[in-house]
């Protein structure tokens, strides 16, 4: 079959040849690829930077995305540790890490918005006991991530939504998405407007990150109420210097959420919710699609696009 193939973690993967995936005959499924995303997790799996990396090659890259089965239905399905990703004319999958899409969805649609979606999705339904009501500072909101982020926390009730990022013009459609507040990732204000906050979603940390949990805790009025501070991302470095006085002086609870923190049971349980959201129009992402064949110029512009890159084989 034609996939899209790493044979170094220093190079981006390309169209090549690739054995096609059997299934074991212990449940599996073979499925014919309509549509896998181009997101972070891939890209830094198939550099090996990923936490959850494997180290050996070649592999077809690709966690998850949209495929047809042998009965002809449309599933979403995450891939677990396996050489044979979803950057594929086809792949096999666990079903019971699959779900069965209603019918007439997009695939693309789906494919494109499902991993940026469960990244808030699990940190505010599995990670925290979030309640409506409840403000949120999203830290990281002008990438797709977080821009899913901010409908998340609006679909599930927030009173407040503060969206933070270092894009100014991607700031600016998310009132239109349920944000009650922007304000640039620099800004020194933004401590002031999170003061009354409950949970922060994080993808930024490091030492931006931790610049603003300063101001963030310094700024609190009630210093007894409960901050809880969710690290998801790590688009500004993977380590944050955090005074130890502010651990002492305020409430806060510092947990992560992501692959090991939420179990692969919790993550299967919450899909059909989601999906359900993402096929009735309740989130919006916006995805463009690029042939399998042309993957190299994909692996270029998913970096640096608004939009979510998707590969249709």
């Amino acid at each position: 079959m034609k996939a899209a193939v790493v044979t170094s973690f220093d190079q981006p993967p390309r169209y090549a040849d690739f054995a096609d995936p059997v299934a074991d005959g212990r449940g599996a499924l073979q499925l014919e690829v309509l549509a896998a995303p181009v997101h972070h997790l891939t890209m830094a799996r198939a550099t090996g930077r990923h936490y959850s990396s494997r180290a050996t090659l070649p592999l077809v890259p690709g966690v998850d995305g949209v495929g047809r089965d042998p009965d002809g239905k449309l599933r979403y399905f995450v891939l677990d540790d396996t050489p044979f990703g979803s950057f594929a004319e086809r792949t096999v999958i666990d079903p019971k890490r699959s779900l069965v899409l209603p019918r007439g969805c997009d695939p693309v649609t789906i494919a494109a918005a499902m991993n940026p979606a469960m990244a808030a999705w699990l940190a505010l339904r599995r990670r925290v006991p979030f309640r409506k009501k409840q403000q949120v500072l999203i830290l990281g909101a002008t990438g797709n991530a977080g821009t899913m982020a901010v409908q998340i926390a609006r679909l599930l009730g927030a009173s407040r939504i503060i969206a933070a990022g270092r894009n100014e013009q991607r700031l600016q459609p998310l009132p239109a998405l349920g944000a009650t507040d922007v304000v640039p990732l620099d800004d020194p204000r933004i401590g002031e407007l999170a003061r009354e906050v409950d949970v922060v979603l994080d993808f930024v940390w490091g030492e931006v990150g931790a610049r603003i949990l300063d101001r963030v805790v310094r700024s609190r009025a009630d210093r007894t109420r409960v901050l809880t501070w969710i690290q998801i991302g790590a688009m500004a470095g993977s380590t944050a210097p955090i005074p130890a006085d502010l651990l002492r002086a305020t409430r806060l609870q510092i947990v992560g959420s992501g692959i090991g923190s939420v179990p692969g049971r919790a993550i299967v349980a919450e899909l059909p919710a989601l999906a359900r959201e993402i096929a009735r129009g309740r989130l919006r992402i916006d995805a463009r699609a690029i042939p399998l064949h042309e993957v190299e110029r994909a692996w270029r512009e998913a970096a640096a696009s608004p939009e979510r890159i998707v590969l249709t084989p």
